[in-house]
């Protein structure tokens, strides 16, 4: 069965950055166009609220895309990396985009959910259930939870439409010199 999508829908779109970043370089070699995501995914619905979770480990190359998300109108909920005695790092933002999507549920119709991570298969059934919310995933297919998939209202594969959903890296050319001895 189709789900049909109403121009008038409310949606937010809550996007596990580091998600979607490690599946774009470790299935295509790319980065993430995350524009292109928003907006395909929202597909002229009204959009209230656009929330990247992002991780900060003092990189300038960090900053410069946290900044490049505030300028697509991205909010951006950043979290320092932790870095334990045994040099072990850790940082995600399971908990709080869980915890967003709860607060933020009564306000919309749609919420769409960025991200291929399998543990956010209950987050999905209770919007869908306890809010009647309507939950999208968007994700790269190779690397999304099936169940994920499954238990999502509409999956979005953006391994499908890799020129939209990843900035690719085009060839450099290699300049022969011209011989005019030819």
């Amino acid at each position: 069965m189709d789900k049909i999508n109403h121009r008038g829908q409310r949606v937010g779109i809550l996007i596990d950055a580091q998600n979607l970043y490690h599946a774009a370089k470790n299935i295509h070699g790319s980065k993430v166009n995350f524009q292109n995501i928003v907006n395909d995914c929202v597909a002229g619905r009204d959009l209230i609220r656009a929330i990247a979770y992002v991780i900060n480990t003092d990189s300038t190359v960090e900053q410069n895309f946290f900044e490049a998300l505030l300028k697509m109108g991205i909010e951006t909920k950043i979290k320092d990396i932790q870095v334990f005695s045994s040099g072990t790092k850790k940082a995600d933002w399971d908990v709080g985009l869980a915890i967003d999507a709860i607060k933020l549920a009564p306000k919309l119709d749609v919420i769409i959910l960025a991200t291929g991570d399998g543990d956010f298969i209950h987050l999905v059934e209770y919007l869908q259930t306890t809010f009647g919310c309507k939950v999208e995933v968007a994700a790269f297919g190779k690397s999304a939870s099936s169940m994920l998939k499954e238990s999502a209202d509409i999956f979005k594969d953006l391994s499908e439409n890799p020129n939209r959903y990843l900035m690719l890296q085009r060839p450099q050319r290699s300049r022969k010199k011209p011989n005019f001895n030819e």
